[in-house]
């Protein structure tokens, strides 16, 4: 098998980078590329639909692995590496929809479909690696970092003025 020439190479210090060298991200990248390419050729009927959803699920992949690589906590960080996964699941789920409705054909079906299951693949294994880290647990633990839920005073604008006469 012969090497793969990412789509994007970054300015940046080898190994100094950040979330772009990762292999997860290089193949969400080809996913997003792709996924570009073929909705170019779909009807314009589904302009404001298939053709929309999926290309807003294939951004969703990159940018969700971004978003995940930035936060400090293991679990913050999981928790949207696991929505990058859910957005590459429904990229498949959109190309299915449209290998049904004859939009794409069955070989160009066939080679997205390995890519998606290699990126997902690739993401798995570095969700397996961010658990084995636990990054900033020393710091905060175990627990997801949430902030405190706010307390609201639903009482009705009436009831809080006859209160104060």
């Amino acid at each position: 098998m012969s090497e793969r020439r990412p789509l994007y190479q970054s300015p940046g210090e080898k190994g100094k980078r950040g979330f772009e060298d990762l292999e997860s991200y290089q193949l969400a990248l080809e996913v997003m590329a792709e996924v570009h390419k073929f909705s170019k050729t779909l009807p314009p009927d589904e302009k404001f639909d298939l053709y929309a959803q999926i290309r807003r699920s294939a951004k969703g992949i990159t940018g969700n692995i971004g978003e995940a690589y930035g936060r400090y906590h293991y679990l913050d960080s999981l928790r949207f590496y696991s929505i990058a996964r859910g957005e590459l699941n429904e990229t498949l789920a959109r190309l299915i929809d449209a290998r049904v409705l004859d939009y794409l054909d069955q070989p160009a079906f066939e080679a997205l479909y390995k890519l998606i299951r290699q990126a997902e693949q690739a993401l798995n294994g570095f969700m397996a690696y961010v658990r084995r880290q636990r990054a900033g647990s020393q710091e905060f633990g175990d627990k997801s970092i949430r902030e405190d839920q706010a307390d609201y005073d639903a009482t009705p604008v009436e009831e809080e003025e006859s209160k104060c006469e």
